[in-house]
């Protein structure tokens, strides 16, 4: 497992049919500065950070042994205490 950073949606109007209709999003590792394209099967948005999964974990992640995905994520997190002394929080903000 790895934990990302949601950079942005990757648009592709010309898709393999085994992609169905899946979202795609750039996602940076933490503490790299290299990007990846990964399947989000659970509705994240830019600037989340997220739990996403590679090789068959990230094909059954998705929905299928047959699903086309190297890295998939699975999770959108809330927080952690990063050990180099940095945290990351979602702030959810109250609909009043």
């Amino acid at each position: 497992m790895k934990i990302c950073q949601v950079e942005g949606t990757l648009v592709a109007t010309a898709r393999i049919p085994g992609l169905l209709n899946r979202r795609l999003l750039v996602v940076k590792e933490r503490g790299s500065s290299a990007k990846q394209v990964a399947v989000d099967p659970v509705g994240c948005k830019p600037g989340d950070w997220v739990i996403a999964v590679g090789s068959s974990a990230a094909r059954d992640a998705a929905g299928s042994k047959d699903f086309p995905s190297d890295l998939t994520i699975v999770g959108i997190l809330d927080y952690w205490d990063d050990p180099a002394g940095r945290a990351a929080q979602k702030v959810v903000a109250n609909a009043d």
